[in-house]
């Protein structure tokens, strides 16, 4: 299958990075490389993108589709690493970094990653195919009590507990291996009154997902690393897809902007308070009506970006 991935926000995107012509800039979840084509039309050959991905399969489609540059470096790795690939690049500081995060268009369509809850495929749900831990895993080998908790927490489904009780079940009798096994479990453990909400299965895929890929809990970590980073006035642009994502980014970025805590009456600020830049948009930047009537994907994006800077001692 052709990887395709019409990428979300662009425009916005490209308006939010303020690309110098000259600049590094840094697409840390390169996909099909919709964005990097973008970055790099506006960079000259003195310019350098470096694009990371950890899907091997989006690596080898990006190199395809940005064959004509040669100012590209391609890192098989995961962005939560970013300081790392960065020192092994003997690369000390950046002028962009764009993170679009969450599952692609191609591996959500590409159904034997075992993403999506539609047809019957084998539980999988890697990023990155060389790592251990599959859907597969987590739906067999993980606690009633662990399942309930990340189906909750990951998915927000309210039906978590009774999902996770109707999992343990199943799999006493035989191992859970496919999607559709695992998406009748979860249609037999919601009420048909309360299945009206898009398909029943998605918070749950979802939150397995995110579990496998270990999405959530590096995040805000990840941020902070990104923004120490940055050049002076380099901006990093993150998208996200659900509310927790979005809070991470959002209480990762209040925190680099930093805040005096010192009391109102003090004439100076006592508390050592030091800000690393500024949060551009105080309200996350949304898509436009007709860009998600044209891409499904985008009606749960949300932009929010920052901008380093670097106070002189």
């Amino acid at each position: 299958m052709e990887f395709q991935h019409k990428p979300v926000l662009l425009n916005e995107c490209i308006e939010g990075l303020n690309i110098k012509k000259d600049g590094i800039y840094v697409d840390g979840t390169l996909g099909g490389a919709g964005h990097s084509k973008e970055i790099l039309k506006r960079l000259s050959k003195n310019g350098k993108l470096i694009g990371i991905d950890r899907d091997e399969e989006a690596l080898n489609a990006a190199k395809e589709n940005l064959k004509e540059y040669q100012n590209v470096i391609y890192v098989h790795d995961n962005h939560d690493n970013i300081k790392e690939i960065l020192n092994r690049l003997g690369i000390e500081k950046v002028d962009g970094i764009l993170l679009d995060l969450g599952v692609s268009s191609y591996q959500l369509d590409e159904r034997n990653r075992g993403f999506s809850y539609l047809g019957d495929n084998e539980l999988d749900m890697r990023m990155d195919k060389s790592q251990e831990l599959t859907a597969k895993d987590v739906v067999n080998k993980y606690s009633e009590k662990e399942l309930a908790n990340i189906i909750y927490e990951y998915g927000e489904e309210r039906f978590s507990r009774k999902i996770a009780k109707n999992i343990c079940e199943y799999r006493k009798q035989k191992t859970i291996k496919t999607t559709k096994q695992l998406v009748e479990i979860i249609e037999n453990s919601i009420p048909k009154s309360k299945q009206n909400d898009g398909h029943p299965a998605k918070r749950t895929f979802q939150a397995i997902r995110i579990e496998v890929n270990n999405e959530i809990k590096p995040l805000e970590q990840t941020v902070k690393d990104c923004i120490d980073s940055l050049n002076d006035e380099g901006r990093l642009c993150i998208i996200t897809f659900h509310s927790l994502e979005d809070r991470a980014v959002k209480n990762a970025y209040i925190e680099a902007k930093g805040k005096c805590t010192c009391p109102g009456d003090l004439p100076y600020c006592m508390c050592g308070a030091k800000s690393l830049g500024k949060i551009i948009n105080k309200k996350p930047i949304i898509a436009s009506e007709k860009e998600q009537k044209e891409n499904s994907r985008a009606k749960s994006a949300k932009l929010r970006i920052f901008e380093r800077k670097i106070t002189k001692d």
